[in-house]
């Protein structure tokens, strides 16, 4: 592959974040609320579920464990909320089903989404999601960019999940690139933490863009 770096500077306002000692080889995407813009979605589906099931659960909330798959999100709550009758894999389906009605409405996040495009077939490239895969093989089609990825790695692909760095390491593994050589971009504390964790130069995309461009903002 030729050599190529995503944006350090100018309108992406990366360059005060970049390891200038790095040798960046290899591009790792978190999905959700980085390169698609879902996480209104996912709050819609996550708001039907607990309001059918007496859960208590807030966007401010949810938004704080993005990054959490569905059933450990339920299994904190079960626990904090003393909800023991809570039936985890089911709710998690149900979310699952309400968010599927919903997803011929993401987009891409145009911000984040044009630097893995000016990357493509320079760089290799993953996503690191806390999202099921059954999910992402519907929604990358969708947005037609399942090609422009040498691997997915879902939450299903690791023990540990976010913050832990286990998610970032297995995608670099998949992608043939040393984590040190690695950038990864995120949306989420969670998230940044995992990325810092393995060793990987980490990208706040919460501060490049724009949040009135996101349908959360409608």
């Amino acid at each position: 592959m030729g050599k190529a770096l995503a944006p350090e500077t100018g309108a992406f306002g990366l360059g005060k974040r970049v390891d200038k000692l790095r040798v960046i080889k290899g591009l790792i995407f978190d999905f959700d609320g980085t390169l698609a813009d879902t996480m209104f979605f996912h709050w819609r589906a996550w708001d039907i579920v607990a309001r059918r099931h007496g859960i208590a659960l807030t966007r401010q909330r949810l938004y704080s464990m993005g990054g959490i798959p569905s059933r450990d999100i339920l299994l904190i709550l079960r626990e904090e909320q003393k909800l023991t009758h809570l039936d985890v894999e089911g709710i998690a389906h149900e979310k699952e089903e309400e968010y599927m009605k919903m997803m011929n409405r993401v987009v891409l996040i145009d911000t984040i989404a044009s630097i893995a495009r000016e990357n493509l077939g320079k760089l290799p490239m993953a996503i690191a999601t806390g999202g099921r895969r059954s999910i992402m093989d519907r929604i990358l089609p969708q947005l037609g960019i399942q090609s422009w990825f040498d691997a997915v790695v879902t939450s299903q692909d690791v023990v540990h999940q976010k913050p832990a760095p286990d998610i970032f390491l297995e995608a670099a593994r998949r992608i043939g690139v040393p984590p040190q050589n690695c950038r990864a971009y995120e949306d989420t504390d969670l998230g940044l933490a995992g990325i810092r964790a393995a060793g990987m130069e980490a990208v706040d995309v919460r501060t490049v863009i724009p949040e009135e461009s996101l349908v959360s903002s409608l």
